[in-house]
């Protein structure tokens, strides 16, 4: 509580400590009185990472104004949601302030981010890494990804897959008259199975009956029509079960007799 009440009343300081900020502010004036007298002074760029979310081009152009006039900034953004990668790259009218803007701001806390400031030779800054930063950022939208994925019509689909068949003959044709011999299944190997299936489910979805194994089948009017139509059993039918005939029942019951009497007949003899 005591460093956020400190830092809200010293907001136009750089530092919290007074002396540091008394030389910061003369290096300042002397850089640009230096710029002022010299006219081949070149403008330098800063490298900017760890940019905490909620920073973008107007804030950081405002934050960075502190130290001498930003020229232009070009933030890293997604091309698909067009978020912030991130990392920045400001450039200041003279590049002697960016040296002392680099030196200051690298490893400052910023929102719970060390930011990585880094002083860019004007040798190796591209030629195109400023283009199209003054343009204003608009976000990014995808028509041809939602016109691919709309919901087609069975029509839409016959006409896209005849536009296909008709890609794939012409190249054909351009590999024979290329004397390339070179035969490939392609999209026309796909159309008959891809009718097989439809024709497969259409079937299998009409010849579906009550007697499936579903706990809980569908009545719909074909079935009751089936089931009127099939004749109802007027008689129970009787079960009848076959009994072995008495010559094997005799011949069973004889076989149990003797193996009783062969048992006794031992019992006996031990006795």
């Amino acid at each position: 509580m005591a460093a956020s009440s400190v830092a809200s009343v010293a907001t136009p300081l750089l530092s919290l400590d007074p002396e540091r900020q008394r030389e910061f502010q003369a290096e300042v004036q002397r850089v640009r009185k230096a710029a002022a007298k010299n006219p081949k002074v070149r403008p330098g760029v800063v490298y900017v990472g760890h940019i905490p979310r909620g920073l973008y081009e107007p804030q950081l152009t405002q934050y960075f104004s502190q130290f001498g006039t930003v020229t232009r900034v070009r933030l890293s953004r997604s091309k698909k949601t067009g978020g912030s990668k991130g990392y920045a790259f400001v450039e200041f009218e003279f590049d002697e302030i960016a040296k002392i803007a680099a030196d200051t701001m690298n490893n400052y806390l910023l929102r719970e981010k060390l930011l990585k400031c880094e002083f860019i030779p004007s040798e190796k800054v591209h030629e195109n890494l400023f283009e199209g930063s003054e343009r204003r950022f608009k976000r990014p939208s995808h028509p041809a990804v939602k016109r691919y994925n709309r919901n087609r019509t069975a029509q839409e689909k016959e006409k896209m897959a005849q536009r296909l068949l008709k890609k794939e003959t012409k190249l054909r044709k351009r590999l024979a008259e290329k004397g390339i011999d070179y035969d490939f299944p392609g999209f026309a190997a796909q159309m008959p199975l891809i009718k097989k299936k439809k024709i497969s489910k259409s079937v299998s979805n009409k010849n579906a009956s009550v007697d499936d194994e579903d706990p809980t089948p569908v009545c719909t009017p074909t079935v009751l029509e089936r089931r009127q139509s099939q004749p109802e059993d007027s008689e129970d039918k009787e079960i009848t079960f076959k009994l072995p005939p008495a010559s094997a029942k005799s011949a069973l019951q004889k076989s149990k007799t003797a193996k009783l009497q062969r048992k006794t007949a031992g019992k006996k003899k031990k006795m």
